[in-house]
C-alpha cells in the first residue's frame, strides 16, 4: 500500500514514520509512505496558499489551486483521494477495514477554516475522527493511516486483530500480565486456571460487561448470541435491583 499525504506541515509526520510498527512497515516495504508539501504548488508569488472567504468572515480558506494541483501531482488510476474534516461521518473500525484493501490512499489535511468547497470535486471519500474542532487534519491523518496500516497483513499478528475492542461491535476484554499481585489487587483466579473453556466464557462476559458500561450503544450491532442476551438480561436485572 502507498499512502500519500497532502499537508501544510510535512514535518509534523516525520516522527510518527520513523517510529515502532509504522516504521517497521515502511521498512519491511509492506507499506510506503510520503508527505506532500502543499506550499509547493501554489501559483502564488508570496507562496500563500490561503485567503479570506467570499462573503466575509472570520479566519482564512485555503485556496483551490495549489491543493488541486497537489492532487494530480500523486493521484493515479487506483487512488483514492480522502479529506479529513469534522464535516464528515465518523471514522469506525469497519471503515478501516475497507481502506486497508485499497492500494493507493491519499489523505488530504485541511488547516485554517477549511479548503476551498471546489476541492471536493477531486475528492472521493470524507472523514472526521470525532465530533470536535482540531487546528488541522494532520492528527487526524495519523489517526487514520494507524488504524489503516496495522490491518495490512504482516504488520502486526491476525490474532491480536482478531480479539481486539470493536471487531465484533464490541469492547475487548480486560488483560492482566506478570507479577499476579500489584499492590493489593490480583489476576482474577479464572486466568491462572488453566482451563480455556472457563477463560473464554469468563472473558466473554467481561467484554458484555465493559461494552454494558461504556459503550452500550455497541450492543445495537453485535452479533449476540442467546447465551449473552440471557447474561445482558441478568446485568439489567441486578441494575434495577
Amino acid at each position: 500500500m502507498k499512502i500519500s499525504v497532502l499537508t501544510l506541515f510535512p514535518e509534523l509526520f516525520v516522527p510518527y514514520i520513523t517510529t515502532s510498527i509504522i516504521k517497521k512497515a515502511t521498512l519491511k516495504s509492506i507499506v510506503e509512505i510520503e508527505c506532500i508539501n502543499i506550499r509547493d504548488f501554489t501559483n502564488d508569488k508570496h507562496q500563500r496558499v490561503d485567503d479570506s472567504p467570499f462573503g466575509g468572515g472570520a479566519g482564512l480558506v485555503m485556496k483551490a489551486q495549489p491543493i488541486m494541483d497537489a492532487i494530480d501531482h500523486v493521484k493515479q488510476v487506483d487512488s483514492i483521494v480522502i479529506y479529513l474534516t469534522p464535516v464528515a461521518p465518523v471514522y469506525t473500525q469497519d471503515k478501516a477495514k475497507s481502506l486497508s484493501l485499497f492500494s493507493h490512499i491519499i489523505l488530504l489535511c485541511g488547516h485554517y477554516e477549511g479548503i476551498d468547497e471546489r476541492v471536493l470535486s477531486m475528492v472521493d471519500d470524507v472523514i472526521s475522527i470525532g465530533d470536535y474542532i482540531l487546528t488541522g487534519g494532520e492528527v487526524a491523518a495519523m489517526v487514520v493511516m494507524d488504524s489503516i496500516i496495522r490491518l495490512i497483513p504482516g504488520v502486526i499478528s491476525s490474532e491480536s486483530i482478531v480479539s481486539e475492542s470493536f471487531e465484533e461491535h464490541l469492547l475487548e476484554y480486560p488483560q492482566y500480565t506478570r507479577p499476579e499481585e500489584v499492590r493489593g489487587l490480583k489476576v482474577p483466579e479464572i486466568l491462572l486456571s488453566g482451563h480455556h473453556a472457563n477463560i473464554e466464557v469468563y472473558r466473554r462476559e467481561q467484554s458484555l460487561l465493559k461494552t454494558i458500561k461504556y459503550r452500550p450503544d455497541l450492543l445495537l450491532k453485535a452479533k449476540l448470541s442467546d447465551k449473552d442476551k440471557k447474561f445482558i438480561k441478568k446485568q439489567s436485572n441486578e441494575v434495577e435491583k
